[in-house]
């Protein structure tokens, strides 16, 4: 496990806290959860590009219509 330190603006910060508060998470774990996504979506777009690349149009459409349909799970 590696230790990361960030800089943010004291505004920013406060509403971090208040948001893990919210959801009843350390900021930590917000932290976290928000990186995750970060990363999976980025990981989904190469992946997308790569495809779209390949010309298999229907392919990348089936994995827009798995990330809409994971989006609204969500909501």
């Amino acid at each position: 496990m590696s230790t990361l330190t960030i800089r943010l603006p004291d505004d920013t910060a406060e509403r971090l806290k208040a948001l893990a508060r919210s959801r009843k998470l350390s900021v930590n774990n917000l932290i976290e959860q928000l990186c995750i996504r970060a990363i999976t979506v980025a990981d989904v777009e190469v992946r997308f590009k790569a495809l779209a690349a390949r010309g298999d149009a229907g392919h990348a459409l089936a994995i827009l219509d798995r990330l809409d349909a994971d989006e609204s799970a969500r909501r």
